[in-house]
């Protein structure tokens, strides 16, 4: 087990040394220049050529792109994320503001679906033909098919303003206030959740469906052990390895979904942080969003690696 968290873990190392290098050196192909940009506040048409090349070199944007990657790496191990060109700020103190707001949220939209999923999934699965099943299997293919940015716009359409029963948009801390922090958290956790909780429903039936045909199951019934202890102790814990493979999956969703749903609710988090650093081309906001971004999927689908082998005692690592 050990050793394979240790060869899992120098993998996971590889994978974000390749991430960063391939979204170091694209961003710097795109079109235009960062440095007209920020200077466009500053009546960019005073600057001459040369205090334009000096500004370039203030930032380290007259060197070669290696050398860039170079000193990136080293100011990463410093601790360090960079400036950014259109806040003139750390980006590390803009991310630490940032960050928070999309964890709240995304982590309230990956436990709702979870939780629901799989019970939604589970009833479905033991009451497989009934009308329980066809709603929830109605409402799994309607979660997974429908575009998140709609239906945000629909949830602010109805709920903000037709009802006025919600806010439309905006963030607040639950330590300034709670209770404004959770109306204005409701629409935008639905969205980031009805894609995985639909996908979680649907592959906990399915899961669910394929593990009571098994004849430990037929047995346990058999005994006549309850339906409780049976979908507990056999059932749910057997087919969950798929689920667990999906959740990791669907929470990387809900980080990169991030980015629609707090750009339709205007809330000040890391996805619409990394929208206004790509329009800007602010290069160390795109890099560190991306880190980060990497280094939490990575972390997911290492952890969801090592639950397989508590899920199932079958599985053994090399």
């Amino acid at each position: 087990m050990g050793t394979y968290i240790i060869r899992r873990l120098i993998q996971s190392v590889f994978v974000i040394i390749i991430v960063t290098c391939l979204v170091f050196v694209v961003i710097r192909f795109l079109p235009g220049d960062p440095i007209l940009v920020y200077l466009s506040q500053q009546q960019v048409d005073t600057f001459t050529i040369e205090q334009l090349n000096k500004a370039r070199a203030e930032f380290g944007l007259d060197k070669p792109i290696p050398v860039q990657y170079i000193y990136w790496i080293k100011d990463l191990f410093r601790g360090d994320l960079g400036m950014s060109l259109f806040y003139r700020e750390h980006v590390s103190a803009l991310i630490a503001e940032r960050v928070p707001v999309t964890l709240y949220l995304g982590l309230i939209a990956f436990v709702i679906s979870q939780i629901l999923g799989i019970t939604f999934g589970t009833i479905s699965a033991l009451r497989r033909g009934s009308r329980t099943d066809t709603a929830v299997t109605l409402v799994a293919n309607l979660g997974i098919t429908v575009p998140i940015f709609w239906l945000g716009i629909l949830l602010i359409y109805f709920f903000g303003l037709k009802l006025n029963w919600l806010p439309r948009f905006g963030y607040t801390s639950p330590f300034v206030d709670f209770v404004q922090s959770l109306r204005q958290a409701i629409l935008p956790v639905i969205c980031l959740a009805i894609f995985p909780l639909a996908a979680s429903a649907r592959q906990t039936r399915s899961s669910m469906l394929e593990v009571i045909r098994q004849d430990y199951v037929r047995t346990a019934w058999s005994k006549g052990l309850r339906e409780r202890v049976i979908v507990m102790k056999h059932v749910l814990k057997n087919g969950l390895i798929p689920v667990v493979t999906l959740a990791g999956i669907g929470l990387s969703l809900i980080l990169g979904g991030s980015v629609l749903v707090e750009t339709v609710f205007n809330i000040p988090g890391m996805g619409r942080l990394g929208v206004e650093a790509v329009f800007s081309q602010d290069y160390a906001i795109i890099q560190a969003i991306i880190l980060i971004m990497a280094v939490m999927i990575v972390t997911v689908n290492l952890l969801v690696d090592i639950s397989y082998g508590w899920l199932d005692p079958r599985v053994r690592y090399g």
